[in-house]
């Protein structure tokens, strides 16, 4: 169970799922200007890996650190291979956008053309637009002893000048940096009076790249490279050793953008002792530099999908269902719980509940936790009034939510002059919990209102992620949950919960539990029976314990979106599990579990994945769906459905190799969103 060979890299396999992001860009089935989101994403993605997972391996690196279970994989050989198939990904991006996605979209109207491709009047509109836009705001710096080489900001667009002659105090030209600010827009549409296409494009990096000699009048531009560098954005505070997080966490935000370089992207004629000078500078090896046939920012394309409107070129839209009388929350929770399924089911029904209670007389208080909010939130808004109109607040917000602490920052801030109390949670454990709670006065008696999730509370990303939202008003799973807000607002014990399973307390005992019964049943002739959904899964004790039950005859579904460290189909170990992700025109996150317990079935919903940070050393809820017609319903959307889909699934094999599942001879072909859509929406 121990052995490092039954075991994949959680840093290799997250990378891999880029691989399969890709391939929806590539998927002629897909409408075309959603192809190039699919491809902006993976960019994207690769971004966000390299400044998070990658430079954590480094770290490791850095630091000596053995190599951990349970792949066993020392972090230099983590990182070597990182990079391998980073660059394989890289090419693949690029390769797409120059033979595939770029030739059709300008077949379809849809152009962004190289600098080789600019008639006369093009060059002329852009050249105007360079000297009248662009060079008034760039400030290019010569690199000599009295300029060293200058901090570049993570992710910003460069462009590395080589100049030959003198400047006008007679200094020799040899280097010099033009960076572009970030109010420059990175893609360019040209005026169809200018262009002659409705929707002609230009990338920032060419337009710098065309007329950057203009900058350095008198001297000879001999090459200009544009180059990026992605940094670790990892922040990093030892709460054990401030006295106010809010400030301690500014200070290291303020120097977020200049970490230590993970990464060098560079244009792929740049001359090699340009390129070395560079990785010399932002200290890289050399397997961290890659060459790019194309913009170093490609993902920044993804702006033609929005200035383009042209829905035959995008996915239909679709209205999501919203349920009767949401004008009255509090009389239709009564009635029964209101079962959720976001982005088919509208999330307006939760934003209605929290302006009701805002506004409701009879609310005493709320409580909520709050991850990611979006920018101008109506959540805010409305516990904004809800203070206002006197009633009692108390927002957890987690500060540490990664790429969103200075807009929690912001956030706290405006939520503390309202007057409402907000609380940051515990020290060395993010608060992951999706959970809100009102107290409502009726008649004699006061009654608790919840409502649960696994994803944010984040209006945008509810029309475009899968997630389950649970409103209720059991009193038990009420009393959980205010158990639950004691503990983060004061300093309650841990305390035994009726309903709810909680990191880091009992969830992680909780499903080893769960799979140990259904082992149990298996080993006594019964059926044991698992499926599982989620994001992720790497946390040894379950993985081993996965792997017990498979032994013992349970058989076990896992739909897993992105990293899976467990090894499927492994002969006398895991015979019995199954792997595949989902990816399709929603983002999959929402966490299920099913447990069959020999006919007595148990569904949870969770804010948590399966992985060590959230089953450990996070906040997190699990709780469960106790009406049956709604775990029915959740088992057969959320699970059944998915396991079912044979157009957007991919199978994990015992090699490591995701493979593209396709309907079996007489199968009729099934996308479990595409169901999700006619049978909700409508």
């Amino acid at each position: 169970m121990r052995d490092p060979a039954l075991y994949f890299n959680r840093e290799l396999s997250q990378l891999d799922f880029n691989f399969r992001v890709l391939a929806q860009a590539l998927d002629e089935s897909v409408p075309l200007l959603e192809r190039l989101r699919y491809l902006c994403i993976s960019c994207t993605n690769l971004d966000e890996f390299f400044e998070i997972r990658a430079a954590t391996v480094r770290h490791a690196q850095d630091f000596g650190a053995v190599p951990a279970p349970p792949d066993g994989l020392a972090p230099a050989t983590v990182l070597r291979r990182i990079h391998e198939r980073a660059a394989e990904l890289v090419r693949a991006q690029y390769e797409c956008w120059n033979k595939v996605l770029r030739p059709e979209l300008a077949r379809a109207g849809v152009r962004v053309l190289a600098r080789s491709q600019w008639n006369a009047r093009q060059a002329r509109w852009l050249r105007a637009y360079f000297r009248d836009e662009i060079m008034p705001v760039l400030s290019p710096l010569g690199l000599d002893p009295a300029h060293p080489f200058p901090r570049i900001l993570n992710k910003s667009l460069n462009i590395v000048v080589v100049l030959e002659g003198r400047d006008a105090f007679g200094r020799v030209g040899h280097l010099a940096i033009v960076r572009a600010p970030r109010s420059l827009p990175r893609i360019i549409q040209l005026p169809e009076q200018a262009s002659g296409g409705e929707h002609d494009f230009v990338f920032l990096s060419a337009v710098l790249s065309e007329f950057v000699h203009e900058l350095f009048p008198g001297m000879q531009v001999k090459g200009a490279y544009q180059f990026r560098v992605t940094r670790n954005s990892e922040v990093i505070v030892d709460e054990d050793e401030v006295e106010n997080l809010a400030l301690a966490l500014r200070d290291e935000l303020a120097g977020r953008g200049y970490l230590r370089a993970m990464r060098l992207e560079i244009a792929a004629d740049c001359p090699r002792p340009i390129v070395r000078t560079l990785l010399q500078n932002f200290e890289l090896p050399g397997n961290a530099v890659y060459r790019i046939d194309g913009p170093v920012n490609l993902n920044r394309v993804i702006q033609v999908y929005d200035l383009v409107q042209r829905p035959d070129l995008k996915f239909p839209p679709f209205q999501p269902r919203l349920p009767k009388n949401t004008e009255a929350m509090f009389d239709l929770v009564s009635g029964g719980d209101l079962l959720l399924h976001h982005p088919f089911d509208s999330f307006a029904p939760v934003l209605e509940l929290i302006k009701q209670a805002a506004e409701d007389p009879n609310v005493l208080a709320i409580k909520q936790t709050l991850y990611r909010t979006g920018k101008d939130s109506p959540i805010v808004e409305h516990l904004v009034q809800a203070a206002r109109n006197g009633k009692d607040v108390t927002v957890v917000v987690e500060l540490r939510a990664r790429f969103d602490e200075e807009a929690n920052l912001g956030l706290a801030d405006r939520l503390q002059e309202a007057g409402v109390q907000v609380v940051y949670g515990v020290v060395g454990f993010k608060t992951h919990a999706k959970m809100l709670l009102v107290v409502r006065r009726e008649g004699r008696k006061l009654r608790r209102y919840v409502h649960l999730g696994t994803g944010n509370y984040h209006s945008g990303t509810a029309r475009a992620y899968t997630d389950i939202g649970l409103v209720t008003a059991d009193p038990d799973i009420g009393n959980d949950v205010h158990l639950i807000f004691q503990q983060l607002s004061g300093l309650a014990p841990a305390t035994s919960l009726s309903r709810l399973l909680q990191a880091p307390f009992t969830l992680h005992a909780g499903i080893l539990a769960r799979i140990e019964r259904e082992a149990e049943h298996a080993r006594n002739g019964r059926p044991g029976r698992i499926i599982a959904k989620m994001n992720a899964l790497n946390e040894p004790q379950v993985m081993r314990a996965l792997y017990a039950a498979s032994q013992a005859g349970v058989s076990i579904d896992l739909i897993v979106r992105g990293a899976c460290s467990l090894r499927p189909g492994v002969p006398g170990v895991s015979d019995n599990i199954r792997v595949r992700s989902i990816v399709g025109r929603f983002l999959e996150h929402h966490r299920v579990y099913w447990f069959g317990n020999d006919g007595q079935p148990e569904l949870y919903c969770a804010s948590a994945d399966w992985l060590e940070r959230n089953l450990l050393r996070r906040v997190e809820t699990c709780f469960p769906i106790l009406d049956p017609a709604l775990a029915a319903r959740v088992k057969r959307e959320a699970l059944d459905n998915y396991l079912a889909d044979n157009l957007n699934a991919w199978e994990l094999h015992a090699d490591g190799v995701y493979r593209k599942v396709v309907p079996a001879d007489g199968d009729p072909p099934h996308s479990a969103q595409s169901a999700l859509l006619a049978g909700i929406c409508g």
